[in-house]
């Protein structure tokens, strides 16, 4: 069985002008320890569709299944619950809290999770030492780099040790260089993690790195 599971997948939004369709009948499967690249124009619903496999937004129909848990089947605290133990997400802007440090913003999933400060700060630390920002540990999101802040996005994405990594182009907003460095962190940390991954880029070198590119249409 698939570790990632949609079918027959339907959502819509409400507009002035009547509901817009955005996805329909969508069929995904992606295997176990996978990294999956999402393209297609924009507009075209990539990131919708990773807001529904997260979690974040619901479905008009159809079934969304993750490692065996139905994500419809969930009410509000089960998905919350869901998205914080088992999902970790990048966005194309890293929404890092700007009053707080680097090792703050990365410890901020597992002070949700209930994990104790003694157990979870050395995680957190360890983890932005793993993604080069050992020396960064006190610095503030206003005085990091674009590039920068984009690994502590990272670090606190995989900081609960979540199955599935969900990145909404995530070096979209970086200099040619820059988001090199990031591919190769991002292949390298998938494959250090055991992730499952899904990727939405427009990006062709980040595609180019995944197992799989899936266009979306």
């Amino acid at each position: 069985m698939p570790f990632l599971s949609v079918s027959d997948l339907r959502k819509s939004y409400a507009t002035p002008n009547g509901p817009v369709e955005v996805l329909h009948g969508l069929q995904l499967e992606v295997e176990a320890g996978e990294m999956v690249a999402i393209v297609g124009a924009s507009g075209v619903g990539k990131s919708t569709l990773l807001h529904v496999l997260g979690g974040l937004d619901s479905v008009d129909g159809g079934a969304v299944v993750m490692d065996g848990t139905a994500l419809q089947a969930l009410d509000d605290a089960g998905r919350v619950t869901f998205r914080n133990q088992r999902v970790g997400f990048v966005f194309q802007f890293h929404h890092l809290l700007p009053e707080f440090s680097a090792l703050e913003n990365v410890e901020m999933p597992l002070r949700i999770g209930r994990v104790p400060v003694a157990e979870g700060r050395p995680r957190a630390q360890a983890l932005l030492e793993r993604v080069g920002l050992g020396h960064r540990l006190t610095h503030r999101p206003g005085t990091l780099s674009g590039g920068e802040q984009q690994r502590v996005a990272i670090a606190r994405a995989l900081v609960m040790q979540p199955a599935l990594l969900l990145a909404d182009e995530p070096t979209g907003n970086l200099d040619e260089h820059t988001a090199e460095t990031l591919h190769s962190l991002l292949k390298d940390m998938h494959a250090e993690q055991r992730l499952t991954s899904v990727i939405a880029t427009h990006n062709s070198r980040l595609a180019d790195a995944c197992d799989r590119v899936l266009r979306l249409e």
